[in-house]
């Protein structure tokens, strides 16, 4: 009589804590400083120094010898700090893997990154050093995107593939778990900074750089928590010897290069919602700060909500159906967002509530089906990849959001035109064999998909 045992877990439950708190440091970040209130804090810098008190989206600044429009300004930024995670990711990712201390890696770019936002609060906020701003910002965003590379690589490495969607979505629902707990927290002191006599802009200041203390006090917990390994990548070979040896393996997956197409399009459309929202609010919706915040606030809660509920479909149906209802919801939420009328706040509460039911589970789903597509070993390698087709490729929404603006001065109109992204990713998707790019790869499929 034979007894089969079942496999040792990949991971202890102090690992996968560690994991998951990850998420839950670098996530304020995205959402109070590239979401909410980044922008705001740049566009009132552009606006101080340009001596302009209201309907400044047209007002040009000087950028570098050049002049752009206000309005054009995070865009711009936003495109900048991704040109240059494209050079670095893929970097990183090869470096991740030929390294046994991939958590320290993971834990400088942390840092780099939390000093960089954390600059902000010395900032003059009254001589409107829009540019200083905009570089700090800028190198802030390449640490968290670097920083995303290694932390993604974990978890092919902590998890089984029938574990994967459930640890992925637990990862992202406490990501905007935490957003929204600091959200809260920036909402309660910009209510508070007028009755205290400080300035609202000054309030929003203050916010930001204090995401930069949760970001590094959290990363500690993380890196007392999550393991490190012994390297499977062959160290002997030099390190863009293998980087190119990977782009060029990738050739040999073409299933898993048609996914990573479908993630680029509907991906960078997501990214540039997230990244335009307070710009679109604040200059054609004609929305306050402290609504903004408070709107964002809702889809961080309901983001948590939304996550496990496409968790639980993904559980019936498969990540990869669940992935594609999440995209055709997005470009719903797109129509509505140019429909939206001005200064009509609670239109634009119920966008946010659209916005949060699918944004968490979609990218979620995404990274755990994508972790089943990848040679084993090579983890890190190829998460550089899959963020280049997620952040790395997304200054091409606020690239076109922003010339958009400048050449026809219409921001709906450049709402509009991230229809294309969300269209195009879904027509891409439907023709991704999932089972088939899996066993490619050399990997067992999970039971549904």
């Amino acid at each position: 009589m034979s007894v089969t045992l079942d496999a040792p877990p990949r991971s202890t439950r102090r690992e996968r804590l560690g994991w998951y708190a990850y998420d839950w440091a670098s996530q304020p970040f995205v959402t109070t400083v590239m979401t909410v209130l980044g922008t705001v804090f740049l566009t009132q810098l552009a606006s101080t120094a340009a001596g302009c008190a209201e309907n400044c989206s047209d007002v040009r600044v000087e950028v570098f010898g050049a002049t752009v429009p206000i309005g054009s300004l995070w865009g711009y930024t936003t495109s900048a700090s991704v040109l240059l995670n494209v050079a670095l990711m893929p970097v990183v990712g090869a470096w991740a893997d030929r390294s046994a201390r991939k958590r320290w890696i993971l834990g400088g770019f942390a840092y780099t990154g939390a000093a960089l936002v954390f600059a902000l609060v010395f900032l003059s906020a009254a001589s409107g050093p829009y540019l200083t701003a905009a570089l700090l910002v800028l190198g802030a965003n390449v640490c968290f995107g670097c920083s995303i590379v290694v932390y993604d690589s974990f978890l092919p490495q902590l998890a089984a593939p029938d574990e994967r969607d459930g640890m992925s979505s637990t990862g992202w629902a406490l990501a905007y778990l935490a957003g929204a707990v600091f959200l809260a927290l920036n909402l309660a002191s910009i209510s508070l900074a007028g009755p205290l006599g400080i300035g609202e802009l000054t309030a929003v200041q203050w916010g930001i750089a204090a995401t930069g203390l949760w970001w590094a006090g959290w990363t500690l917990f993380v890196l007392a928590r999550l393991p490190d390994r012994e390297p499977e990548a062959d160290v002997s070979v030099p390190l863009l010897r293998q980087l190119a040896s990977t782009f060029a393996e990738l050739r040999r997956y073409p299933k898993t290069l048609l996914f990573l197409a479908a993630f680029l399009l509907y991906s960078d459309g997501i990214s540039t919602v997230l990244a335009m929202v307070g710009t679109y609010a604040d200059q054609e919706l004609g929305l306050a700060s402290s609504q903004l915040v408070l709107a964002i606030l809702l889809v961080q809660f309901v983001n948590v909500a939304g996550v496990y509920a496409m968790r639980a479909l993904a559980a019936r149906i498969g990540a990869y159906k669940t992935i594609l209802a999440g995209v055709a919801g997005w470009g719903g939420v797109v129509l509505a967002a140019y429909w939206m009328p001005k200064e009509n706040f609670a239109a634009f509460l119920g966008l946010g509530a659209a916005l949060g039911l699918v944004l968490g589970g979609t990218q979620a789903l995404s990274r755990s089906l994508f972790s089943q597509m990848i040679p084993e070993g090579k983890e890190a390698a190829y998460f550089g990849i899959y963020q280049i087709a997620d952040r790395g490729t997304s200054w091409m929404g606020p690239l076109m959001f922003a010339l958009v603006v400048q050449f026809t001065g219409s921001m709906r109109l450049g709402v509009l035109g991230l229809m294309a992204f969300f269209a195009a990713g879904f027509a891409v998707l439907a023709m991704v064999p999932v089972r088939a790019a899996i066993a490619a790869a050399g990997n067992t499929p999970a039971r549904r998909l």
